[in-house]
């Protein structure tokens, strides 16, 4: 497959010496390559890790010193005491408490060290500095237009409400003037982001959680060179995690030489500072700082159904045109900007941006940050969850819910909200999907109505309420998103799309298998023991 997509490439494979063929030995080692770097940067591997070595320890107390035993154990349990009381008085949200509750009365010494390690700022405390000079350097870089505020106050004070609570958190205005529109499918997205790069007369940024080599990325990149080589500014950034996953350890070098500034966003370094754990998954496309796309189409083949991952994959994004777009400029040079030493803004975002057509309603895209103590993502979820009176409908391929967020679902539908939910038919991860299901039972008792898509795997991130607000994005109902991740998003208020993500979303549904509490571990009756387990360390994963 990978040999006909390089043939497609032409005289790009002279410029790139990569990965040539991808046959089913590969393509297990690759899988097998992920999930192991996921088991040793990850939470839980180091939990894993800590567990092994308390035992051992442990054993070896027992054997050692087995006269001062008592006093051993008496210390260590004051010491669970004083650490289970602070927990308890900490800032933490009620679901990682219980979390951490049972990690360190189970298993004190190691748990203890485990969460005294995850709370410092062992490693990201340079970078959290860093994002916090960048975003007030820049608060006030796109002004709002108080006339535009106004307008969507008079319309519905709560949405006005809304996007005064999301600017707080760095430089996120709403915008008239914006054309959006919505791709059903990563197919869609593709064809039209070839047909926009192509037009790209000054600058190209591109920010995505993974690339890979295949069909997709091999026509992006051949565009990206030329335009490079015709004097364009030209960049990319993508996650760490692609070194490991996807691509080789100098890519960014190899694009170098094509005229195509690259770098990773944080590369991973195991068990040394706290920072790996916060993952860039944004995706970002600006072009000319007046054309951005934003969803959750990654570029690699499985997101265009190139090749079959877990059967058809379903994936949403959309297109802006307009001033909005300028606020995707901002969000991908404050990424880019985070390990520069010479900072630059100046030059991209006080370019004029030509008046799109026909234009609709409110925009607003907007960025989540690990760093800070604002839970973006989720506050305006919840926001639309609590505003709607008719339906709240969401495609989602993650449910890993804390409490508040559980909530706010259960109490929309308690009091006649139509919420619905569309999840995977055929999961990507086993633990994730037996999570999500731990959370069926209840959704269901309240009311909520929950479909999975038999044709394969929903990767789509979308909220619409009440035929007059949506959200697209990349930002999961899950810990990573909601809490770990950079993320981003574009918010809408009466932009004609809605109206398509609407239909989108009624006809993905009649594509779905609806569950009730007698199907929801039907086929799947193993993974209820290994959700009943890995609950109690869900804010981990």
């Amino acid at each position: 497959m990978q040999d006909k997509d390089m043939q497609e490439r032409g005289t790009q494979d002279e410029k790139i010496q990569g990965t040539e063929e991808e046959n089913a030995g590969l393509l297990l080692l690759r899988k097998g390559q992920k999930g192991i770097m996921h088991a040793l940067f990850s939470r839980l591997g180091l939990f894993a890790l800590l567990l092994i070595l308390q035992v051992f320890v442990l054993f070896s107390v027992f054997h050692w010193f087995e006269n001062i035993l008592p006093h051993l154990l008496g210390g260590t349990l004051l010491f669970t005491i004083l650490m289970v009381l602070k927990l308890l008085n900490s800032g933490l949200d009620s679901t990682a408490k219980n979390t951490w509750l049972v990690v360190i009365m189970a298993f004190p010494v190691f748990g203890i060290l485990l969460y005294l390690y995850t709370q410092s700022e062992i490693g990201h405390r340079a970078v959290k500095a860093r994002v916090e000079h960048l975003i007030k350097q820049t608060k006030e870089a796109i002004p709002q237009c108080e006339e535009t505020l106004q307008k969507l106050k008079e319309r519905e004070p709560g949405a006005a409400a809304l996007v005064k609570y999301v600017n707080r958190s760095s430089c996120h205005p709403v915008f008239e003037n914006t054309q959006v529109t919505y791709f059903p499918l990563g197919e869609a997205k593709w064809e039209e982001m070839l047909r926009q790069l192509e037009q790209a007369k000054e600058f190209i940024f591109m920010e995505y959680f993974i690339v890979d080599e295949g069909l997709m990325w091999g026509k992006v990149l051949d565009i990206l060179s030329r335009k490079a080589q015709e004097g364009l500014d030209v960049r990319v950034m993508y996650d760490g995690t692609c070194e490991f996953a996807n691509l080789p350890h100098d890519y960014p070098k190899r694009l170098r030489k094509l005229g195509i500034k690259c770098k990773m966003f944080s590369p991973l370094v195991p068990l040394l500072s706290t920072h790996y754990n916060y993952r860039d998954h944004r995706k970002i496309l600006v072009i000319d700082g007046h054309t951005a796309f934003n969803g959750g189409v990654n570029l690699a083949d499985e997101y265009i159904n190139h090749i079959e991952r877990f059967g058809h994959w379903k994936d949403t994004a959309v297109m802006l045109k307009g001033e909005a777009a300028r606020s995707f400029t901002l969000m991908f040079l404050q990424m880019w900007n985070i390990d520069e030493k010479e900072v630059k803004f100046d030059g991209f975002l006080d370019r004029a941006v030509p008046a799109a057509d026909k234009t609709q309603g409110f925009v607003l895209p907007f960025g989540d940050c690990p760093l800070d103590e604002d839970k973006v993502g989720e506050r305006v979820y919840m926001d639309i969850l609590n505003r709607a009176s008719d339906y709240v409908h969401i495609m989602t391929p993650y449910l890993i819910l804390d409490g508040e967020m559980e909530a706010a679902l259960k109490f929309a539908a308690e009091r006649g909200v139509d919420v619905k939910l569309i999840l995977p038919g055929i999961p990507d991860k086993k633990i994730p999907y037996a999570l999500a299901k731990m959370h069926y039972a209840s959704l269901l008792h309240s009311g909520v109505k929950i479909y999975e898509y038999t044709p394969g795997f929903v990767h789509a991130k979308v909220f619409v309420r009440d035929d007059k607000e949506a959200v697209v994005g990349t930002i999961n109902l899950d810990y990573r998103s909601l809490y770990h991740h950079f993320e981003c998003a574009t918010w809408m208020y009466e932009t004609p799309c809605i109206d398509g993500i609407e239909q989108d979303f009624e006809e993905t549904c009649r594509k779905c298998r609806e569950v009730t509490p007698e199907t929801i571990w039907q086929g799947y009756k193993r993974l209820r023991w290994i959700g009943y387990l890995m609950k109690v360390v869900a804010p981990l994963l």
